[in-house]
């Protein structure tokens, strides 16, 4: 199933709903709604119509640069490994392993000397 967006008003476009202009030159235009097509046709300039979201991002309304959507980019990347780096998060794993055994013995010394203590 392919999700289109509209050409006028960003939005998606779902299989078997919208409106699809073909021009002379074999350009594709979808609209997901009549509302879009007519201003289209009474040609409109979407960043200057105030519901579409051309205009919402040009006037700082909408978020432009999402974090997430960075996140989503990043993670597909392959990721280029430092051995340097690879070897001290290692080390840290081991001694962070050390100290939580530590003080879960500490911890459990502390309850059988005094039980009546909440800790």
């Amino acid at each position: 199933m392919r999700l289109e967006k509209c050409w006028f008003c960003s939005s998606t476009v779902y299989p078997g709903y919208g409106i699809q202009f073909v021009r002379n030159d074999a350009k594709i235009f979808r609209f997901c709604r009549s509302k879009c097509h007519k201003n289209f046709k009474m040609k409109r300039n979407p960043p200057k119509v105030k519901w579409t979201k051309a205009y919402r991002r040009l006037h700082g309304k909408d978020i432009t640069r999402d974090s997430t959507f960075e996140f989503e980019r990043k993670r597909n990347r392959p990721e280029r490994y430092d051995r340097d780096i690879v070897e001290n998060t290692l080390k840290a794993i081991k001694k962070i392993d050390k100290v939580r055994v530590a003080r879960a013995e500490t911890h459990h010394k502390i309850r059988l000397v005094f039980p009546h203590l909440s800790v």
